[in-house]
């Protein structure tokens, strides 16, 4: 009898053990088989950059993912991956990340000689704004957003800190402070040019210095949401019109699941009968 226990203890183990690595390799395959539908369809490689709030083994802390030099090496290995006169479609997701990583992403789509699509689901601010920039054409959810790439200096926007130095006497001002506007301005200097760049020669330089000069000169906050009619009406070359494979495949990026979701109905799609229609 204790023989049995013992044995049923280690099975039970094992499986709790194992399991979860079975779900990630099943949720890895459904992934792989919508991706590889969308391609089908679309004719194009396609290339995530989810960024999900993750759990760290064992000790079950959020952790908010960005985009990092990690990133950048596997997009980078995709494109290279891909012949020239294949079309690229992206599907982004982040809060942004590290300016040399996103950068370096852009300038490879740039070089790309097929078109770039990029699919925003739900939100690409700053890095994935900037990515969004490099590509021929962005396609957005209709309440999707994007957002300012405008440079941050720790905890501070760069734009602050070059109006706080306009704003205020030289002689009241610490040499740190100034070292730090001086950083400031080559930053959004540098940010500036680098979006001009990657934009032309799709969108009129006259059309992309007015894009530049709004997203990176401190105007908004650094999370304000651009919607799709703003940047419609900025000259982003936008879309609205999420193909529906998309929102299959972000269902299978769930977020990490909390003890008592905060958000809950039923995950079906509803049909209104004529008789309501009518009522109302």
């Amino acid at each position: 009898m204790s023989s049995l226990t013992g044995n049923l203890f280690w099975i039970v183990m094992l499986f709790v053990l194992f399991m979860p690595l079975v779900q990630q390799k099943m949720m890895h395959g459904r992934r792989m088989a919508v991706i590889r539908a969308l391609e089908r369809k679309r004719n194009s490689r396609v290339i995530t950059l989810i960024h999900r709030q993750e759990t760290m083994k064992f000790l079950g802390f959020p952790v908010m993912r960005y985009i990092d030099i990690n990133d950048s090496e596997d997009i980078l290995r995709a494109i290279r991956l891909t012949p020239d006169d294949m079309p690229i479609d992206m599907i982004i997701h982040t809060p942004g990340g590290l300016a040399l990583s996103t950068e370096q992403i852009a300038m490879a789509m740039k070089r790309h000689d097929a078109k770039v699509t990029i699919f925003v689901p739900h939100y690409a601010m700053s890095g994935g704004t900037l990515l969004c920039l490099a590509s021929h054409e962005v396609v957005m959810d209709e309440n999707a957003v994007l957002g300012p790439i405008d440079p941050q200096l720790g905890e501070y926007p760069a734009g602050s800190i070059l109006r706080m130095i306009r704003e205020k006497d030289p002689k009241d001002i610490e040499d740190k402070t100034l070292i730090l506007a001086d950083v400031a301005r080559m930053a959004t200097g540098q940010m500036k040019a680098f979006a001009k760049k990657i934009m032309e020669p799709r969108i009129e330089p006259e059309t992309a210095e007015r894009i530049a000069s709004t997203l990176t000169g401190g105007h908004w906050t650094h999370d304000y949401p651009i919607t799709f009619e703003e940047a419609r009406d900025m000259g982003l070359p936008v879309r609205v019109g999420l193909p529906e494979e998309i929102y299959e495949l972000m269902d299978l990026f769930p977020q990490t699941m909390q003890r008592r979701p905060s958000v809950q109905y039923i995950p079906i799609p509803y049909k209104r009968t004529e008789e309501a229609k009518q009522r109302q």
